[in-house]
């Protein structure tokens, strides 16, 4: 079950490591669209898709939403809760944000008793200022049977449940065991920086095998893999049309003395994106006549669309093609700045004053952010240009999402094994 799937993320992620969809809940109407252009349909009451059914989709507020008749039914509830930022001041009253949803995770577990959780959320949860109150909400994870009184503070609630878990269980299966993991999506084979944290818990009558958990989620690329690549020329022959010039600008640039070998995989980059990772198609280039916001044949490749006026200013550097893209954001009007504007390889005739950049730039296109976002070129997005690039700034890289998903499958399937 996904609660707050955005654009399909994680939703597709989970899918793909084999899970089955039994309801998707999203409030937000282009997504809700996203969804249902996709994968989805409106659910029709409380009831148990058939296997290879479109995914029941509830499109509005997950207060509204109602879980028991899917009691113990759940193997994996995902999904990433809003959790706006506030002040350690204010929760210190017991004042949060009304729009902080991860107490209805919560609710949903204490009504589906699912498996396992997976949860991702921005890495701001664990600055100092907020540590206490995410340390909280990792022991309500653990305990989440045990309500909260509305009339007790979060301080208060957080000393009896460190008091609860410090006593044996009484009951295993109202108990979990929690994992977070903090990632850099590149280190996860995304072609894009991107901080993230990954709250995964499984139920504790299960006898998940909590340490192996944690070494199988170990990430495998890096950025001195990726350095040594281009030394030893693996890089370039997978790339073998560079410009000359371009390849000795980014040599430049690699440090001349590497780090050890770390027996990982090079980072991909948002030329390896473009390119097309693991036996992708090239996205075509967009020619520099058609940044004229129109759709037009572009290989059967849909929301490729030039878009004109990118600029490059102090605070917004743009994504460089040999390393992997910066993190796509959300901003108000769909991604801001420079991390929506790419260098390519071509130079600049009439250099320009004041910019260190020899390389025309432009606006990536939003199937270019999809491929960053590892979404797959048939996923369809709903909605003018900014809103589908505001589902992309707020989704899980599918491919983030599909590792972590395939890791808890595993440990699923080892731990029903030796029962």
């Amino acid at each position: 079950m996904e609660l707050f799937a955005g654009g399909g993320g994680l939703a597709m992620a989970v899918h793909r490591a084999g899970f089955r969809p039994l309801l998707v809940n999203e409030i937000v109407k282009y997504a809700c669209e996203t969804l249902k252009i996709n994968v989805a349909e409106p659910r029709r009451g409380e009831r148990i898709p058939a296997s290879g059914e479109r995914w029941p989709l509830h499109e509005g507020d997950v207060r509204d939403l109602r879980f028991e008749y899917l009691w113990d039914r759940v193997d994996l509830l995902a999904g990433g809760p809003p959790c706006q930022p506030f002040s350690l001041g204010g929760v210190a009253k017991g004042d949060e944000d009304k729009r902080n949803m991860f107490p209805e995770m919560f609710r949903a577990i204490r009504e589906i008793q699912p498996k396992a959780v997976i949860c991702e959320n921005v890495k701001g949860l664990l600055r100092p200022s907020f540590r206490p109150y995410f340390d909280y909400i990792e022991n309500e994870l653990r305990l989440p049977f045990e309500e909260r009184d509305p009339d007790v503070t979060w301080r208060e609630h957080d000393t009896f449940l460190r008091a609860r878990l410090a006593e044996p269980p009484t009951d295993p299966k109202r108990r979990y065991d929690v994992v977070t993991t903090t990632v850099n999506a590149a280190d996860y084979g995304v072609p894009q920086v991107r901080h993230r944290i990954i709250v995964v818990a499984f139920r504790s009558d299960l006898g998940v095998d909590i340490g192996k958990f944690e070494e199988a989620v170990q990430p495998g690329y890096s950025e001195a893999a990726l350095f040594r690549s281009m030394v030893d020329g693996s890089y370039w022959k997978r790339h073998p049309k560079v410009p000359a010039r371009v390849r000795r600008d980014v040599m430049a640039r690699v440090p001349h003395v590497l780090p050890a070998d770390d027996d990982k995989l090079p980072w991909r980059t948002l030329r390896d994106a473009l390119k097309g990772i693991d036996g992708g198609r090239p996205l075509p280039p967009v020619p520099w006549d058609r940044l004229d916001r129109r759709e037009y044949n572009h290989g059967g490749v849909t929301d490729h669309i030039g878009w004109p006026d990118a600029r490059i200013y102090q605070g917004h550097t743009p994504n460089e093609l040999d390393r992997p893209a910066k993190t796509v954001k959300a901003g108000v009007h769909g991604v801001p700045g420079g991390e929506s504007v790419l260098l390519t390889d071509d130079p600049i005739v009439d250099p320009i004053d004041g910019t260190p950049y020899t390389y025309r730039h432009r606006y990536m296109t939003v199937r270019e952010t999809a491929r960053v976002m590892t979404f797959p070129d048939h996923w369809k997005l709903a909605g003018p240009r900014g809103e589908q690039m505001r589902q992309l700034g707020n989704a899980v890289p599918a491919a983030l999402g599909e590792f972590f998903a395939n890791k808890i499958a595993d440990a699923l399937d080892e731990a029903e094994s030796r029962r």
